[in-house]
């Protein structure tokens, strides 16, 4: 049997572990993108220097080098291109080139949301500031304005004042592939938004995952998660509601088996809504602690479904102990000497770390994704004593910066 191929987009740290996984497979990885010092490269089999925004060019590459599979874990720009080259090649991917659009694209999505029923803020996008202003009085203030194309936060703002917006689209902007953008009404939620990955099997979800995703009032952007938990403490039956919502949307866009990160919060109208839903693993490593925390393997499976091998069986998580995605990340500005972690408590909770920051680099403070210093992953016994550890994190953990 001849060696499958497996394309993956990007190179950034976090595909390491997929390209580990793999590995453990027998596959043969190709990674892609127009950066050949990124560090994933120096872990694949084979570098092909492509930009990933460009689908017909990456289209050209992978035939080249018959590839038997393709993915765009955690690389929110390659994800539609990963589905244009999985349909022209006739290779497995979570839904159709079309759906994938709609999911990626924030104004689009929202529009469809809305087209067929779902829960959704009045919301509306624009390749234009002049547009958007005039349409001021249009929303419900407060408002997001967001790139409709754009993770990790970058680009996003909250705007409480109308005087602020053309600031604010000039932001969005500036973080937009396409230079195209959507204004929002802002949802005002109860408890902690959820940011998870899921997994359907033949347009199935058969495993929903929900988690709490904090942030840090005093980041310079305040709108970046900042800490991530698993359970959730949402209640029960708004977890149940987005479960058929998510299914009646997957039924709708005809998908396939796959990995999806998706965002969503219940709001102070009583009502839950799905945010956002994309077609690939979540940044920050959520697929990674999630596997760790249930004994699952999302990116093992991912790998199987995206070279046609046969997946294991998928269920819905159960959690061994509070699980926490803590994102190491400073304030300030400056020269990264190190992070100090108090010795008993690393040997009693930390269960993994991964710094994306050496000692001497230069730090920014806290915008985005792009700005963090890495992540701890904490296992703890309950919610409580979680909590605790989060309430005096002073006590356990030291950024030093110079």
């Amino acid at each position: 049997m001849s060696t499958k191929k497996l394309m993956l987009l990007g190179g950034l740290r976090y595909l390491i572990p997929i390209i580990e996984e793999a590995h453990k497979l027998g596959v043969y990885v190709i990674t892609a993108d127009y950066l050949p010092n990124n560090i994933a490269h120096k872990y694949s089999d084979e570098y092909c220097n492509v930009s990933i925004i460009d689908k017909e060019a990456v289209l050209v590459k992978a035939r080249d080098l018959k590839i038997d599979g393709i993915l765009s874990h955690a690389v929110d720009p390659g994800v539609t291109t990963a589905a244009f080259v999985a349909e022209k090649m006739g290779l497995p991917f979570q839904c159709s080139y079309e759906a994938a659009c709609i999911l990626q694209d924030k104004a689009m999505f929202r529009k469809f949301l809305a087209e067929n029923g779902f829960n959704s803020p009045k919301a509306k996008g624009y390749n234009n500031a002049e547009d958007a202003l005039k349409d001021v009085d249009y929303f419900n203030w407060p408002v997001i304005v967001k790139p409709v194309d754009s993770a990790g936060s970058k680009g996003v703002t909250k705007v409480e004042n109308k005087a602020n917006l053309a600031t604010a689209i000039a932001t969005a902007l500036s973080s937009s592939i396409s230079k195209n953008f959507i204004i929002e009404d802002f949802l005002d939620k109860v408890g902690a938004q959820s940011s998870a990955d899921i997994f359907t099997v033949d347009g199935k979800l058969v495993y929903p995952a929900y988690s709490d995703q904090l942030f840090d009032k005093s980041a310079a952007n305040p709108y970046t998660p900042a800490i991530e938990i698993w359970p959730a403490s949402m209640e029960q039956k708004f977890q149940d509601d987005l479960t058929a919502q998510l299914q009646r949307l997957f039924t709708l866009l005809n998908v396939k088996s796959g990995i999806y990160n998706v965002e969503s919060r219940v709001c102070s109208n009583g009502k839950a809504y799905i945010m956002e839903v994309s077609p690939r693993g979540g940044g920050n490593r959520i697929a990674e602690l999630q596997d760790m925390a249930t004994g699952q393997s999302l990116i093992r499976n991912e790998i199987k479904k995206a070279l046609g091998m046969p997946m294991d069986d998928i269920s819905s998580p159960v959690y061994d102990g509070v699980w926490c995605n803590y994102i190491m990340h400073s304030s300030k500005e400056g020269t990264f000497v190190a992070v100090e972690i108090d010795e008993e408590f690393k040997r009693n909770h930390v269960r993994d770390i991964g710094f994306i920051v050496k000692p001497g680099d230069h730090i920014h403070p806290f915008t985005g994704a792009n700005t963090s210093l890495g992540t701890l992953f904490l296992q703890f016994d309950s919610r409580k004593e979680l909590e605790d550890a989060l309430n005096n994190s002073d006590k356990w953990i030291q950024i030093r910066l110079k």
